[in-house]
């Protein structure tokens, strides 16, 4: 059977094979047991360290790097190798250390369910673990407890459930047992079922047992999660193009190297050893540790703008979003109800500022009826309310607290002596209290109810008037405009009693309506428009009504006159296709369940776009984890939520996603610097090693040379340029397109146009060297020092792709100079140090040799601000 809320609880029962009256036996439940299995979550296997550790060396750039070092090793340089090996080990170990911490969802998912559980068995109540209920239980159920499984309602008494960690919705459900006969009913409107993992808020309910484990709707969830593969984020797919484009050009030049050389009669060995250089000189060997590093530095910054990254790669995917799917409970809102509007008959429509300047006996009675028929409790620490209960009560209390009550004061003083709970079917809540020697009564409940029983009203002077039909018919029409508006409205009234309560709820003097709603983030509003400036699309996404969803969207910014809004009845008649022909005009989703939002991420993710999935439910998770970027609440969101994300919010802030994301783009910014310097840096060196054998003169650098180059001078400065400040329009451009790799056109041009000009510039010194030397490690210290010298300061360069040095200024990053001047200190010392010149087969240079080296270096900086000149001047 399916769909068991369109059912009677006769039909679900003659179903399931269980009394209602009895339950199963025990006999019968430990057969279901071995038929269906225990009730609980089926766990994914996990990934040991080992295997995580040894799947970070299957990326392309990681591969070329093991087989450098296994040459080297063939060739005798086994000091290349043992650096290239330290870099490899210390990059997976960082990776391993990020990934071991991220797959808990299953075992989170878990601890949602209850430990123990009340059920009917054998005609009594036992108390049984839960993962021991079966199909056709009879549970019962009371405030406070957690739903064990999914259920049909047979019986219920003043019940409402917490749904929202299931459906995002806010406030709680009522529950009934009546049989609801509609089609593709959402979870939140199912109103006459329970389901694991929510908690029981008022009342007491039995309920039988319809799915246990994987066959709940939390099951399907943990099911989701299992199943879902892990993708990459831009970054990753970028690497590794960036590392196949890198590995097919060494491959490329070595074959053309060693066909060349063999063509002109150089000893096959010989050639092949030249190749090797090459390759060396080709692959940046430091690249994934600086990227590394500088996505790690990037998670600290991070977390001073109040995000948590929890995966190092999603650092660069923010800065490529362009569609961030919000939920809105907690996130755009706060996240507790709020009364905004007050409706005083005959047509007194007030809002929260102008009700509190008012004083009158109508607007103190209204208030005491909302702050004395109410269950929830306020108290005040170290400044701070803290309160407890049902948030509409809450809200209420709040309210006329804010007004001028104390609700504890108020209550001693005019104590409860009597009460009618709420109830769905009534309605309405109402108490009796001792009040200046009289009896009062205060209702307070549904509109629609509340004022069917009301038969005079308070007029704002505080005399008693007949209300009569018109009266009604103008306090209904109020009534529908503020529901309308997305708000939730009750309604108060109050009368005068003796000593008969027969009939309490008749007769009623009607007090005001009240008018509610979970308000929009004060800085909403703000972050929202950032994210208009720089082009990103933010999509509401709720567990609400269509009506309170499109008020809230309306008031922020989000929903405008032409967008659309889908509802999730909508979304079940749609597929994933359907969906992608209208996803773009799409601004509100409402009343949505996770096969929603994952229908969602994936209907966007094929129209192209890089999606932010943000929430806090368990009804998150798998739309978190689909997303490219994940973002969890850390205050209100589950452990489920935070575990399935990249990126935990501390303090729940929208405005701090639009922070990241400013972060983001400034790292792939500084990312993309990095890559081009390293890049540009390595192409002087092939070119300047591929013309020497061309033209058969001697290698101008050996090996070791070139690995010392790559780590240490390209190293520091690399790392530097990883911390570059963002550039002023950084959240006032559009996002990059995400098919766009590291290496544009534009990037791999400037590359090869940097790194020709630094080759030229050191086989200028290198020819010189030549004219006057013939002492082999002199020509190769002289060209070492060039390469090196020029390589730095081409950093400077490289601290603006587009823009000049002198516009960008270099004060900006007293790190880049600090590791610049660290570097050519470190390379004095190859040159200088006695015990360094036999490692790295250097000598001292004179005065005049230094001199030469240096002025051709320095000539890196003004040769390659005209081309930027040129290249920009161009463009504009």
């Amino acid at each position: 059977m399916k769909d068991f809320y369109k059912q009677s609880v006769e039909d679900v029962c003659s179903h399931l094979g269980t009394d209602p009256d009895k339950g199963l036996s025990s006999e019968e439940a430990k057969k279901r047991l071995e038929k269906y299995g225990p009730n609980e979550l089926a766990e994914k296997k996990k990934k040991t360290i080992w295997r995580m550790f040894f799947s970070q060396f299957t990326d392309f750039l990681i591969i070329i790097l093991l087989v450098a070092a296994g040459v080297s090793i063939l060739v005798g340089e086994s000091v290349d190798a043992i650096l290239i090996m330290i870099i490899v080990v210390l990059n997976a170990t960082l990776s391993t250390i990020q990934e071991s911490k991220a797959e808990k969802s299953l075992q989170l998912l878990k601890k949602m369910a209850a430990p123990m559980a009340r059920v009917l068995r054998d005609g009594i109540v036992q108390t049984v673990p839960s993962r021991e209920i079966v199909p056709g239980d009879i549970v019962i159920l009371e405030a406070g407890n957690y739903v064990p499984a999914d259920g049909r309602l047979i019986e219920t008494v003043n019940f409402s459930v917490s749904e929202a960690a299931l459906t995002g919705e806010s406030q709680p459900v009522e529950k009934t047992t009546d049989l609801i006969d509609q089609e593709n009913l959402p979870l939140g409107d199912r109103t006459n079922m329970v389901y694991s993992g929510t908690i029981v808020s008022r009342g007491r309910a039995k309920a039988v047992i319809t799915s246990t484990g994987e066959n709940t709707e939390l099951g399907k969830i943990a099911k989701l999660l299992s199943e879902m593969e892990e993708t990459q984020t831009p970054l990753q797919q970028n690497l590794e193009k960036l590392g196949k484009q890198i590995g097919m050009i060494i491959l490329a030049i070595c074959a053309v190297v060693f066909l060349v050389g063999i063509f002109e009669g150089e000893p096959a060995l010989e050639m092949f050893l030249t190749a090797v250089s090459l390759a060396v000189a080709a692959v940046p060997e430091g690249l994934p540790a600086v990227v590394t590093i500088v996505l790690a530095l990037g998670m600290y910054n991070m977390v001073k703008r109040h995000a948590v990254i929890r995966k190092l790669q999603a650092v660069e995917a923010l800065g490529s979003v362009n569609v961030i799917c919000s939920d809105k409970t907690g996130t755009l809102t706060k996240n507790e109800m709020n009364v905004v509007k007050y409706y005083l008959h005959p047509s007194i429509i007030l809002d929260q500022e102008q009700i509190k300047s008012q004083k009158s006996e109508h607007i103190e009675k209204l208030f005491m009826g909302a702050i004395l028929c109410n269950d929830s409790f306020i108290t005040v620490k170290n400044g701070n309310r803290v309160t407890s209960g049902d948030p509409t009560e809450i809200a209420l209390a709040l309210a006329a607290m804010d007004y001028g009550f104390d609700k504890n004061e108020l209550e001693k003083r005019i104590p409860r002596i009597h009460e009618i709970p709420f109830d769905s079917d009534r309605k309405m809540m109402t108490t009796v209290h001792e009040f200046e020697k009289k009896r009062l009564s205060f209702t307070k409940g549904a509109p629609d109810v509340v004022i069917k029983n009301c038969s005079k009203y308070m007029a704002p002077d505080g005399e008693i008037k007949v209300l009569s039909e018109n009266d009604k018919n103008e306090i209904e029409q109020a009534n529908m405009k503020m529901a309308q508006d997305g708000l939730r409205v009750l309604a108060v009234a109050f009368r005068e009693i003796g000593d008969d309560y027969s009939e309490l709820e008749k007769d009623l003097v009607f007090l005001g309506l009240m008018g509610m709603i979970d308000p929009p983030r004060p800085e909403v509003k703000d972050a929202l428009e950032r994210c208009r400036t720089a082009g990103i699309n933010v999509i509401m996404i709720t567990g609400d009504h269509k009506i309170t969803a499109q008020t809230i969207a309306r008031e922020i910014g989000i929903l405008s006159e032409n967008d659309m809004v889908l509802t999730g009845h909508e979304l079940i008649e749609m597929d994933v296709e359907d969906l992608v022909k209208v996803v773009d005009k799409v601004k509100v989703y409402a009343r949505v369940s996770p096969t929603d939002k994952l229908k969602i991420v994936e209907a966007l993710k094929k129209k192209g776009k890089v999606v932010a999935m943000t929430g806090d439910g368990v009804n998150d998770a798998p739309a978190l984890k689909k997303a490219d970027i994940g973002v969890a609440m850390g205050i209100t969101g589950t452990d489920v939520s935070k575990d399935a994300s990249e990126m935990v919010l501390t303090d729940d802030n929208f405005a701090s996603i639009v922070a990241a994301v400013e972060e983001g783009r400034k790292i792939f910014d500084n990312i993309r610097k990095v890559v081009y310097y390293l890049l540009s840096c390595n192409i002087s060196e092939v070119v300047t090693i591929f013309v020497s054998i061309l033209l058969r003169l001697p290698l101008p650098l050996i090996p070791v040379q070139i690995l010392w180059m790559n780590l240490v001078t390209d190293g520091l400065p690399a790392l530097a340029l990883g911390v570059e400040p963002a550039e002023p329009d950084v959240m006032k451009r559009s996002p990059r397109d995400p098919k766009e790799g590291i290496m544009s056109k534009e990037i791999m041009t400037n590359v090869f146009i940097g790194g020709t000009i630094l080759s030229v510039l050191t086989l200028f010194v290198y020819s010189w060297a030549l004219l006057e030397h013939d002492q082999i490690e002199l020509l190769r210290t002289m060209v070492f020092f060039t390469l090196c010298t020029g390589q730095l300061l081409h950093s400077l360069n490289s601290k603006s792709i587009k823009l000049s040095l002198f516009k960008v200024g270099i004060k900006n990053n007293p790190r880049l100079l600090i590791a610049i001047a660290g570097s050519f200190a470190l390379l004095l010392g190859v040159i200088y140090l006695p015990i360094l010149q036999n490692v790295f087969g250097t000598t001292n240079l004179t005065g005049k040799q230094l001199v030469v080296s240096l002025i051709a270096a320095i000539m890196i900086i003004p040769l390659y601000e005209l081309v930027k000149v040129i290249r920009y001047r161009k463009k504009e």
